[in-house]
């Protein structure tokens, strides 16, 4: 069964998968004139000034849809992610992490950005967005199959992506650290933690898309700066090897063979495994984020696609780069073409800081994978809503929580295979979407970027504005 499954994997990620995914960051940068770089400045003030806003009944503050988002990315990618890529890969695949995450950020633009455009409100009033209503509302009936199809993926992905993997990733890091004291690994153990999982993680998934929001809000800044805190301390500790750490990333994107000591030796293999789990980490061409982002309360679709941009920096070029940084600077011996997962990272940190450290590290691990998996928990209850109407909400999100409980018997290689399919599967019909809608983007980013004010809707009380913005597109006029 693995080895059909690899075999499938091996396909989606072949050469028609990643020229597809680049291809189309490339198009949409051209066509965009590289918005990701011309507005990064913009992007920057927008996530540093103080917009935590109180909610609205029509939508959610654009800080907690970005928090979303970013529990759905920011998670066990960012640790056993980038080990697995180093690992397989060599550290020529970081470098095509790099180059997939520049182009990822206007593919990742664009998701946000259309979702706002293209978002309705559900039976509750509340704003509801991602790739299926911008086929709805962007596109011919005949596409309707298009979003159904990407939304079955999404309800599958849902239970490997943002729970198997997630759960597996914690085990493998409360394991390491309970080895690193001298315990031994215990299977009931293992399935206690489960159990212990679906009972934190089943009420703010039953909770709805508010109490998600509100999670993540508090989760992903608390899990981010204290693991960015440790690899800070772990590169103070070993800063004169950073200069090297880079020297084979640059040189392992090229010549493997030169940086993993003829371990690896396919440039390809390094490409394939670097964008592949680029775009597990940061999701973007996934479409997931556009269900996040397009709840956001905001007065122009581009704004909150400048936080489209921020999410995939702050995933992948900073954490991600970190995480392969440590790793690399560590002096640990780096299993060439075995996938250790989180154990690669656990041990680098270990080597420089101590034994101590697999305990906040598992600890960072936990609450990045309880964000993911609530992160993912909106976007997989969103596609079932599409697909069998508000009522599958609860239900759905019922089997999310239950389905933790498969992450603790699945090995890593399985989890993370299974996770990469539905990946590519989710990928392929979310960038189809998103390049028949390029010329609306292109409109709305070059209206942005010229500077608009909305149109005052003449014979409209205000309170009613909103209702007609949410039945139709928003209209804008430029400032002269």
């Amino acid at each position: 069964m693995l080895r059909v499954m690899d075999a499938i994997n091996g396909f989606l990620w072949g050469v028609p998968a990643l020229v597809l995914i680049l291809s189309v960051g490339l198009v949409l940068s051209i066509r965009t004139h590289w918005v990701q770089l011309r507005l990064f400045p913009a992007a920057i003030r927008a996530f540093i000034t103080p917009f935590h806003k109180k909610e609205k009944e029509d939508g959610i503050s654009p800080y907690r849809a970005l928090c979303t988002a970013l529990a759905a990315t920011v998670g066990t990618g960012n640790l056993a992610g980038v080990a697995g890529a180093i690992a397989i890969g060599g550290p020529g695949a970081i470098f095509w992490m790099w180059i997939s995450a520049i182009l990822g950020m206007v593919t990742k633009f664009a998701e946000a950005t259309l979702s706002v455009r293209y978002r309705v409100r559900d039976s509750d009033g509340q704003y509801v967005g991602g790739p299926m209503y911008m086929v709805q509302q962007g596109l011919s009936a005949k596409w309707r199959p298009v979003a159904c199809i990407y939304c079955f993926f999404g309800v599958v992905a849902a239970f490997g992506v943002g729970s198997a993997t997630q759960v597996n990733a914690v085990l493998g890091g409360i394991n390491g650290a309970v080895r690193s004291l001298g315990g031994q690994e215990s299977s009931t153990v293992n399935l206690i933690i489960g159990v212990a999982l679906v009972l934190l993680i089943a009420p703010v998934l039953l909770g709805g898309a508010k109490r998600i929001g509100a999670a993540a809000a508090f989760l992903v800044p608390f899990a981010s700066v204290f693991y960015l805190l440790l690899c800070t301390a772990v590169l103070l500790l070993r800063a004169s090897e950073i200069p090297q750490a880079f020297s084979l990333i640059l040189q392992g994107a090229f010549s493997p063979k030169a940086a993993t000591g003829g371990v690896l030796g396919s440039a390809f293999l390094a490409l394939r495994i670097g964008t592949s789990r680029g775009v597990f980490t940061n999701e973007a061409g996934m479409g997931t984020a556009g269900i996040a982002h397009g709840s956001a309360q905001v007065t122009h679709p581009v704004q909150q696609g400048l936080m489209g941009i921020i999410e995939v920096f702050i995933d992948t070029i900073v954490i991600c780069t970190m995480t392969a940084l440590v790793i690399l600077c560590s002096g640990i011996e780096i299993p060439y073409g075995h996938d250790l997962g989180i154990r690669i990272t656990a041990d680098a940190f270990a080597k420089v800081l101590g034994s101590w450290v697999t305990i906040p590290i598992a600890l960072s691990l936990c609450c990045f994978a309880i964000a993911t998996v609530i992160g993912w928990g909106l976007y997989g209850a969103r596609c079932a809503q599409f697909l069998f109407g508000d009522k599958a909400w609860k239900r759905f999100s019922v089997l999310q929580a239950a389905s933790i409980i498969i992450g603790v018997v699945l090995s890593t290689g399985t989890v993370w295979i299974m996770s990469e399919i539905a990946n590519g599967l989710m990928a392929i019909p979310n960038l189809l979407i998103l390049l028949h809608l390029c010329p609306e983007l292109v409109r709305l980013t070059k209206e942005y970027s010229n500077g608009y004010t909305q149109r005052k809707v003449s014979g409209v009380k205000n309170e009613n504005i909103r209702e007609i913005q949410a039945l139709s597109a928003v209209s804008y006029e430029k400032v002269s």
